[in-house]
């Protein structure tokens, strides 16, 4: 009876930081499908080297034909996609080198996708990379962290609860 009433921290995913940078507000991301969380909740980072890690225990749902993009689902089912930066799906990816595959199993700091950063600041609208819950639910709850600087593989950047 208890456990219906008072849920614990087991009933929580930890999200850590995919990349090293500074954290931005969803709402403050320059894309208004981001920033409007049309695409879902969550938070953004602009990163400060091409590196990209996976930030949960999880299976690898999709990795987009351009490495622009990854989608995770933990183990509690919440789908997490990271986009690396804005309009970079027309660099067509160039730049991008990824290193997993769709259904491969990760867990936090396993290298997902590298990038050149410089040259998607050079070619991409912005550098700045969403981290989204792609299948949340009204009644779900999110933890932001007040970091406002993370590294990746080991800050915590949010924690996420289903709802009941």
């Amino acid at each position: 009876m208890f456990k219906k009433l008072f849920k614990s921290k087991s009933d929580e995913d930890t999200t850590v930081a995919p990349m090293s940078g500074k954290v931005v507000k969803l709402e403050d991301v320059p894309d208004p499908t981001f920033s409007e969380k049309m695409m879902g909740d969550g938070v953004a980072i602009d990163p400060s080297d091409g590196k990209v890690v996976a930030p949960v225990k999880g299976n690898i749902v999709q990795v987009f034909p351009t490495k622009h993009a990854v989608g995770i689902e933990t183990e509690r089912g919440v789908e997490i996609l990271i986009h690396i930066g804005l309009e970079t799906v027309s660099m067509d990816g160039d730049g991008f080198e990824g290193h997993v595959e769709e259904n491969e199993r990760v867990k936090p700091g396993t290298p997902l996708v590298t990038f050149d950063l410089e040259k998607v600041k050079e070619k991409a609208a912005s550098t700045i990379s969403p981290i989204i819950i792609t299948n949340g639910q009204d009644n779900d709850q999110m933890a932001l962290s007040d970091e406002t600087e993370v590294e990746a593989g080991k800050t915590t950047l949010f924690t996420y609860r289903r709802g009941s």
